[in-house]
């Protein structure tokens, strides 16, 4: 794991720390808490008056720590919507916090940094009312200076407001990010005021360029950086002034297999004496778009293999946790993810931090919503009062972030369709560049006309969303904007599910309790299966990659049986708009599903067949061959049951039973080799994939026996005791070979014994309204998830045991230290 003491995020507590110039004080610890308004169980409880006075008694309410999400506890509700995940995630919730302020605070300034909450922040210290932020996934700072008691307790009131309506996903509820406490002496270092780029870049040598904001007057101040290797003190060069060009010898390049990374610190001086000391990590190195080669990083050609993802992290909510974050990371890039688009808001800071140290690019994209609403109670309400604040937040918090490479200024925008108000795209197009030249500026458009409309010209680089059929047309009407798919796919699944017959009609692979086959064929009406993307990817090299929506299934939104009336918009054809609105009308308000179909791994983390055809493709040089479906098929012995491969290889013979079916090759623009008349039988499926000629790999499926036992697998045996690490627990249903067994759906109950507790449980079933705090749950084709989070502080060795009527218990253990 990455320990959160590598980080950057102001959490430059660690560089400032050995300053007594700048203090950085994590406030995540000790909260009080309670929720009003909308309550978990459907009911309306009144908000008092004087929550934010330091009188009120809040002995009573719950301790926490954040970062918390209120939303994810449940329960579910049948007639809450499924587009937010059927959780209680809106209402009121209020946040206390008792702290002393020593005698040395005298003189200070004294800040509170807030990474995000959701959402409607009004933020009070000892009862003053300090500022308002709406925006739930803005980074945002509050000055306490003149409010706050020195030598005395103080209190720290945050009350949000999370709107009904405000949201077409999950959005979680709460002080879901980290918060901080800066103290500095008044001539200090501004909130993200080092600016730092590497204009001049060889193999040689790099330039440098740091530009610094200082806050307070700073006439007779001395500014000093020194360059260092992260994680080193060796200073390596270092240079003066508020802009400072600085050469860098030999340096180590900024990429995807190696991501090198650098830090500079950053001093203030005034009369001999450092006030402020300020800690930056940085990358060195180059990026292109172009229209013939694309993107180019470090001068070398890279095609962006890229995911949407959204932010919740499955069962554990909307909560920020580094480990969490860092499993999904490394699930992504097993399959070939070199890029995401943080979809479709400002990411976490320790995302970006961890994507820096794990070589992935990144778009950051700031809205989901300009004027034109989406939602009823949506940041369309917020736009022209707090566009630009939230535009500078997002790009000076992330702009010396090597892996940030494009910005996007929204998602799918209704103003697309309307060329006289391309200037509000334009407006922001320019504020970005003013705040970081280096970058282009991209949006993801849904709508077709905005590629020809005008819009096109108000960024630098297009993004398609769904549109591979317009590519050459871009192309021709547009030959200097470079091109990519900004979502592309959509193609929907559950893990372990199929159905018969199997159709290529798109339309026709829902099936069981509103589950949907996993054949890889199944897609709303505005998307497409992978092969399409792919074959118009090898058509027009010149696009320079894709964003598949999504990495992750996500809480919420779950197409096909998404009743959320936004899904029209995605429609251009006013009949098949029509026809669509008719089918969800049908649905009906208590529909089980509440999480989303779309992911290429489930909502655990599970891989879905899709990984495999995306593996293949991204990862050619990965001996591959994955066959679907399972073999477990006793009604269906002497039916057809289709089979289909999707192999790094160019060709395969598949064998059942020992006898060939047949050898397959793939032809132009084909992804999968498909048998799709296999009679069924028994026994095993083997596939043996060639690749130019020459056997290249292996593999197999075969009918399992009965389920007899349960299997435990642990991500890592040991994690820290710092109340945050996590362990993740994959929980298996085999038989008596350790073969899973994929049509099980056994309910097993877990024990914990040491110095851990069950974090969140789950299982990838978007139907399933079981609590993800639950320590009893049923398996989902075979599979569920334990994750086990450390007591901080307390260090041993935790046991969980898994228990099922019929089955062999299973047992494992974390070491906790």
């Amino acid at each position: 794991m990455i320990q959160p003491k590598h980080f950057l995020i102001a959490l430059c507590a660690l560089a400032s720390l050995s300053s007594i110039a700048r203090e950085t004080l994590s406030l995540n610890d000790d909260w009080k808490f309670a929720r009003f308004g909308d309550m978990p169980d459907g009911s309306q409880l009144e908000e008092p008056k004087g929550l934010e006075h330091p009188s009120f008694d809040d002995s009573s309410w719950r301790s926490l720590n954040v970062p918390h999400d209120w939303g994810i506890e449940g329960p579910f509700r049948a007639e809450l919507p499924n587009r937010t995940g059927k959780l209680p995630w809106s209402g009121i919730g209020w946040y206390r916090k008792h702290f002393d302020s020593p005698a040395s605070d005298a003189g200070k300034k004294v800040f509170i940094d807030f990474d995000g909450s959701m959402s409607g922040n009004s933020i009070y210290l000892n009862g003053a009312h300090i500022g308002d932020w709406p925006y739930g996934y803005s980074s945002f700072r509050m000055e306490l200076t003149d409010h706050i008691k020195i030598g005395q307790q103080n209190v720290l009131a945050v009350r949000l407001n999370n709107q009904a309506e405000s949201s077409r996903w999950y959005p979680g509820g709460g002080i879901y990010r980290s918060v901080r406490m800066v103290k500095t002496e008044p001539v200090h270092v501004a909130h993200w005021g080092v600016y730092i780029t590497t204009p001049i870049v060889s193999t040689d040598e790099a330039t440098v360029k740091i530009e610094t904001t200082l806050d307070g007057d700073s006439s007779n101040a001395t500014i000093t950086h020194e360059i260092t290797e992260d994680g080193s003190d060796t200073v390596l060069a270092s240079g003066t002034g508020k802009l400072a060009f600085i050469k860098l010898s030999a340096p180590k390049l900024w990429d995807l297999q190696t991501p090198n990374l650098y830090t500079v610190n950053t001093s203030i001086t005034i009369d001999g004496k450092v006030v402020d000391t300020y800690k930056s990590t940085f990358g060195v190195r180059t990026i292109k778009y172009t229209t013939g080669e694309g993107f180019l990083l470090n001068g070398k050609v890279v095609r962006m293999n890229g995911v949407c993802q959204h932010h919740d992290l499955g069962p554990l909510g909307a909560a920020v946790n580094v480990r969490a974050i860092e499993r999904q990371i490394e699930i992504l890039k097993g399959f070939g993810v070199n890029a995401i688009r943080t979809s479709h808001n400002p990411p976490a800071p320790e995302f970006l931090e961890l994507c820096d140290r794990m070589g992935i690019l990144v778009q950051v994209e700031s809205f989901d919503a300009w004027s034109r609403k989406k939602a009823d109670n949506d940041y369309a309400q917020f736009f022209w009062e707090w566009w630009e604040r939230d535009t500078i937040n997002m790009v000076r918090r992330d702009r010396n972030h090597p892996c940030v490479v494009m910005w996007s200024t929204g998602n799918e925008i209704l103003e697309m369709s309307h060329p006289e108000e391309a200037w509000i795209s334009q407006m922001q197009t320019d504020l970005i560049k003013k705040e970081d030249p280096t970058r282009p500026v991209s949006f993801g458009g849904s709508r077709p006309e905005a590629a020809f409309n005008g819009f096109q010209n108000t960024i630098d680089v297009y993004g398609f969303n769904y549109k591979p059929h317009l590519y050459a047309k871009f192309r021709e009407a547009n030959p200097d904007i470079p091109l990519y798919s900004s979502e592309s796919a959509s193609t929907v699944s559950s893990r372990g599910e199929y159905f018969f017959p199997v159709s290529d009609d798109k339309f026709k692979g829902q099936g069981g309790y509103f589950q949907v086959s996993s054949y890889d064929l199944t897609a709303p009406n505005w998307a497409y299966r992978p092969d399409i993307e792919f074959e118009a990817q090898d058509k027009y090299p010149w696009v320079f990659g894709e964003f598949v929506w999504t990495g992750f299934d996500y809480i919420g939104e779950p197409t096909p049986y998404n009743k959320d009336k936004t899904n029209l918009l995605n429609f251009t054809d006013p009949a098949e708009r029509e026809r669509m609105k008719k089918e969800l009308a049908k649905l009906g308000g208590d529909i089980p599903p509440r999480s989303s179909y779309f992911g290429i791994v489930d909502l655990c983390g599970f891989p879905k067949d899709r990984y495999y055809m995306y593996q293949a493709r991204w990862r050619p040089e990965l001996p591959l061959a994955h066959i679907l479906p399972h073999w477990n098929w006793p009604e269906r012995v002497g039916e057809i049951t289709p089979v289909h491969v999707y192999t790094s290889g160019d060709e395969a013979e598949l064998f059942l039973n020992g006898k060939s079916l047949g050898r397959k090759i793939k032809g132009e623009f084909e992804y999968r080799l498909r048998w799709d008349d296999v009679i069924y039988e028994p026994g095993e499926l083997v596939v043996v994939a060639y690749k130019n000629g020459n056997e290249w790999v292996k593999n197999s499926v075969q009918t399992t026996g009965e389920a007899t036992q349960l299997a435990l697998t642990v991500d890592r045996s040991v994690i820290a005791a710092d109340g945050q690490d996590l362990a993740f627990i994959t929980v298996d249903v085999v038989d008596s070979k350790g073969r899973l067994v994929p049509r099980t759906h056994n309910s097993v109950k877990y024990k914990i014994t040491g110095p851990g507790i069950i974090a969140a449980t789950g299982n990838g079933d978007p139907t399933s309204h079981e609590s993800f705090q639950a320590t009893e749950r049923k398996v989902f084709n075979g599979k569920a998830l334990v994750v086990v989070r450390s007591i901080k502080g307390k260090k041993g060795t935790v046991t969980l045991t898994a228990e099922s009527d019929g089955l062999t218990t299973a047992e494992t253990t974390i070491r906790i230290k």
